[in-house]
């Protein structure tokens, strides 16, 4: 296969992207010119009741990226926490075994050059490799539910005690 066949099968997915790409930044720039009022709206109204956040949301993020869950225990989530560092320290242990896996089988096959413990090698460096990946997906997962707890820790969920049923209470100030 030379590089013209090559490129001609990654332009349907390059045109894909651009246009995902696109959409993304048109959207994003709809969403962030929506809402803008003009100052001279802003001063006649009054703002006697304003609503002040309890927690800081990125707050909460640079405690979770200086130590993940610390953000969950600021916002006061905290069977979050075991969770986040279960999850942790069983990805940091496979793959901490993977990588014993691979050094072996590598070594082996340097030794040896058994096609079977090629094989062997090139699947624990793959397995390692993806438990890598999941380690920094928990590191990231960690970081957006502290963000979005803060921001939902003032969202009020309450029973109506008249019909006993759940009642939402959402206050939006413009």
């Amino acid at each position: 296969m030379n590089l013209k066949d090559c490129l001609n099968c990654l332009k349907p997915s390059i045109n894909h992207t651009v246009k995902i790409f696109a959409f993304l930044t048109l959207l994003s720039l709809s969403i962030s010119y929506a809402q803008q009022i003009p100052a001279s709206d802003t001063t006649s109204k009054n703002n006697d009741s304003a609503f002040v956040m309890t927690k800081s949301p990125w707050g909460a993020v640079l405690r979770s990226a200086i130590i993940p869950g610390w953000g969950q225990f600021y916002n006061e989530s905290y069977l979050k926490i075991p969770v986040i560092w279960g999850l942790a320290v069983w990805f940091g242990y496979e793959w901490q075994q993977n990588n014993d896996l691979y050094v072996y089988y590598r070594n082996r096959y340097v030794r040896t050059e058994n096609n079977l413990d090629k094989l062997n090698r090139t699947f624990y460096r793959d397995q390692r490799d993806l438990f890598t990946i999941y380690m920094v997906i928990t590191y990231v997962a960690n970081l957006i539910d502290a963000y979005v707890d803060a921001n939902l820790f003032d969202f009020d969920v309450s029973e109506n005690t008249f019909t006993k049923t759940p009642m939402l209470n959402l206050r939006v100030n413009f």
